[in-house]
């Protein structure tokens, strides 16, 4: 099995709509996955996934991890709850 950052790339390499901040954001997912002992679906607070994305802004950060599961890179289920984390499980790709 390919690592999963590689198979990610290689899923992306001609898909025109990721841009890098859907890498930034998909890496940065991948990290706090690792963290938490390689589980799937990993439980994710926006906060702690923009801070390793470097990004500022929560709607950019929404519209990137919807789009990656719209795409069909992941499976994201918000929690729309400040105190719960939002639930993310990562396809094999």
């Amino acid at each position: 099995m390919e690592k999963p950052l590689s198979a990610f790339f290689a899923a992306i390499a001609n898909d025109y709509r990721i841009s890098s901040t859907h890498i930034s954001v998909f890496a940065a997912l991948l990290h706090h996955r690792n963290d938490k002992g390689f589980t799937n679906p990993i439980y994710a607070y926006s906060a702690d996934i923009m801070k390793i994305a470097k990004l500022s802004a929560a709607k950019t950060y929404r519209k990137c991890v919807r789009e990656l599961s719209d795409y069909g890179y992941l499976r994201y289920e918000p929690s729309f709850k400040k105190n719960k984390a939002s639930k993310i499980f990562f396809k094999d790709l």
